[in-house]
This record gives structure tokens, C-alpha cells and sequence, in this order.
């Protein structure tokens, strides 16, 4: 089975990528990322929210990086360390969800109105530019002042903005699908609206997922960072990368890995993921095949 019939080959994918060295970066990146996420509980040296006796200096100040608090403190005197662990597995959580949702919402979309067409397909699309004609972040903040913020509802208000792109690259494969001999030759044999579009067009359609899937999760992180940095994304004591650097925002002259350090676990994630998507997407194009 290969790309060009509609589905994938694995193996050979697999191979491919493997041979790539900035994706394997970002695989690295990523496991590391996930790894201290998962093991938070068992490798952290603090609770999250433990405000330490000696965290903080004689005047008040955090602490800088040392051998005990390799990250430093922040200006509660909690451990940066621990929290940017914590913080881990808050951008997953909301990445995962919020870009999975988003990826669902987007490809009915975009496959209903491809395949229908008509007045379904011109409706659902001038509502997906509509919703693209609103900045993604203003909207985003909008929604989450309705809503009270949690971690649960900043995934759904970050899925609810992200789904446009989504389902504008599917529409424009579906609407190109439908129009194919194979898919013709189907509806003449009577096959059902449910078979043509899970058992023909949907799998040609599996590699465009998988590369919106993971790209996706770098914007849905960045996302979470700005609206927790604003105030209006995951709320303290809950830790976040976005919120650590709100937290601290004014020591940022004087204690300045205290804005350092999660702006750059934020960069390297979204980074990371972005690595592998477009690795992805030039493994799993058939156009790029034989070319490396």
C-alpha cells in the first residue's frame, strides 16, 4: 500500500522520516518534553505550589539558578524547576485536546461541505470565513472572558478559533476527491454517501490530518501561552508556561530566568512540533517521493 492509492505505508514513512535529522530533533524534544510531563510527580523536588522558607532571599528577591534550584525560584520562592514540569503537562493537555477538537470540528466540516457541495458546502464555508475573518486571538479572548477559565474550557475556546484551516485544506481535497473517476465509478455501482466518504475519500485524506495534527500543536500551544500570560487562559495555581511568565512579568529586570526560562520552553516546543510536521508533510506528500 502506498500514499498515492490513498493510504499509508509505514514502514517506508517511518524510514524516510528517520532520515531526517532536524525531525529527529524535534522527536527528541518533544519525548524530553513529555518525559519530564509524565514523571512530574516521581522527578520534581517540590510540590508545585510549595512556597519554600529559604525560596526567597533575605530581602525578599528570588532566588537565581544555584545546585539546589537549578531553574532558580520565583517570587513566591517556589521552585521554577518544578513548576515549568508542572507547566509541561498543562501546553500537552491543552495542545492534545484543544488541537484534536479543533482537527475533528475542521475536518467534518470541510469533508461535508467538499462532498455535498451546493448550498450545504456554500454555507458552511462562508461561515468558515467568517469565523477566519475575526483575529484568532481577539477571538479567543472574547470567548474565554464569557466563559469562567479552566483548564477544560481554554481547550475548547482554543478549539473553537482553530478549526477554520482546518477545514479550508479539507474542503479544498474533498471538493477535488469527489470529482474523481473512482468516486463516480462508486455512486454508479450504488454505493452509500457513509461508504464513499469513510471507505474512499477519508483515507486519502489520513496523511493531511496527521500533518495538520501535529503543526496544529504549536499554534495551540502559543495560543495557551498568550491567553495565560493575558490573564484569561489557565488560572493560578495551576502552573503554565504562559501564566509563569505573567506571574513574574515584573522581575524581569532583576530576576530575569524567571522569564527566560519558560519563554524558552514554550519556543522549543512549538518548535519542535513544527520539525516534525513539516518533516510529515514532506514525507507524506507522494509529490516528494524518491527526492530524499
Amino acid at each position: 500500500m502506498t500514499v498515492a492509492d490513498g493510504s499509508l505505508a509505514p514502514p517506508s514513512a517511518l524510514r524516510r522520516l528517520m532520515r531526517r535529522k532536524l525531525a529527529l530533533l524535534g522527536l527528541a524534544l518533544i519525548a524530553l518534553v513529555v518525559a519530564g510531563a509524565a514523571l512530574a510527580p516521581w522527578i520534581a523536588p517540590y510540590a508545585p505550589d510549595e512556597q519554600l522558607f529559604d525560596g526567597l532571599t533575605l530581602e525578599g528577591a528570588p532566588l537565581p539558578p544555584d545546585a539546589r534550584f537549578i531553574f532558580g525560584t520565583d517570587l513566591l520562592g517556589r521552585d521554577l524547576f518544578t513548576r515549568i514540569l508542572y507547566g509541561a503537562q498543562t501546553s500537552l493537555v491543552i495542545g492534545v485536546v484543544a488541537n484534536g477538537l479543533a482537527l475533528v470540528i475542521g475536518t467534518l466540516v470541510g469533508i461535508t461541505a467538499g462532498y455535498f457541495r451546493g448550498w450545504i458546502g456554500a454555507a458552511l464555508m462562508r461561515f468558515t470565513d467568517l469565523m477566519m475573518a475575526f483575529p484568532a486571538l481577539l477571538l479567543a479572548i472574547c470567548l474565554a472572558a464569557i466563559f469562567q477559565p479552566s483548564l477544560w474550557i481554554v481547550a475548547m475556546v482554543i478549539a473553537l478559533v482553530n478549526w477554520v484551516q482546518a477545514a479550508r485544506v479539507i474542503y479544498t481535497e474533498t471538493s477535488s476527491l469527489a470529482t474523481r473517476d473512482f468516486i463516480a465509478a462508486e455512486r454508479t455501482l450504488g454505493a452509500g454517501t457513509g461508504r464513499i466518504l469513510f471507505r474512499h475519500i477519508l483515507p486519502h485524506l489520513v496523511p493531511t490530518i496527521i500533518v495538520w495534527g501535529t503543526l496544529g500543536i504549536s499554534t495551540t500551544v502559543l495560543l495557551e501561552a498568550t491567553l495565560s500570560f493575558l490573564g484569561v487562559g489557565v488560572q493560578p495555581p495551576t502552573p503554565s508556561w504562559g501564566n509563569i511568565i505573567f506571574e513574574n512579568q515584573t522581575w524581569f529586570q532583576t530576576a530575569p530566568w524567571l522569564v527566560f526560562i519558560p519563554g524558552a520552553a514554550i519556543i522549543l516546543l512549538a518548535l519542535a512540533f513544527n520539525l516534525v510536521g513539516d518533516a510529515l508533510r514532506d514525507v507524506l506528500d507522494p509529490t516528494q517521493r524518491g527526492r530524499d
